[in-house]
């Protein structure tokens, strides 16, 4: 297997990049905040028919807004991301192979060995390489051609990599 292509100097590019791999960084500020809102309203509901209720409620007040901050960290860090990634758009490229996943970016190059890779993440527009529990890299599907990208995902399905949306 040998796929190679490239990356245009598009501006908007580095922000989704940027955008897809803090989503997955910060899912479970999101999840947390969930939990830290609910609790707190249901503590803040409960404290309200008790004498009690006055100090209850404060501390609930803080759960409530606590889990809406940090359910709100996640998207503020993805748009703040977006806008500060557009000035690193710069032409670059991919060559994959059975052995590895070479990047470049402008006059950077780097690479993953497939043996180092543990998962992979399927999106719309990427697939997000994990190297541990860390989303190390994006592979972009929509840059590739069909046969190109058929491969690649057949190639991750067949080691047992590819993991579903």
């Amino acid at each position: 297997m040998h796929i190679s292509f490239d990356v245009p100097a598009d501006p908007a590019y580095p922000g989704r990049v940027a955008a897809a791999l803090s989503g997955v960084r910060l899912r479970r500020y999101g999840y947390i905040g969930a939990v830290l809102a609910a609790v707190g309203a249901l503590g803040l509901a409960v404290s309200l028919g008790f004498s009690w209720g006055d100090q209850v409620s404060s501390l609930c007040m803080a759960m409530v807004m606590g889990g809406l901050l940090s359910m709100l960290y996640s998207p503020w860090v993805r748009l703040r991301a977006r806008r500060r990634s557009g000035r690193y758009a710069v032409e670059g490229g991919y060559d994959i192979t059975a052995d590895n996943i070479m990047m470049r970016s402008g006059s950077e190059s780097g690479g993953i060995a497939w043996d180092g890779v543990t998962q992979v993440g399927d999106t719309p527009e990427f697939w997000i390489v994990y190297v541990d529990r860390m989303p190390a890299t994006v592979i972009p599907r929509r840059l590739m051609s069909g046969e190109d990208a058929a491969t690649l995902r057949a190639f991750m399905a067949e080691r047992g990599l590819l993991q579903p949306r």
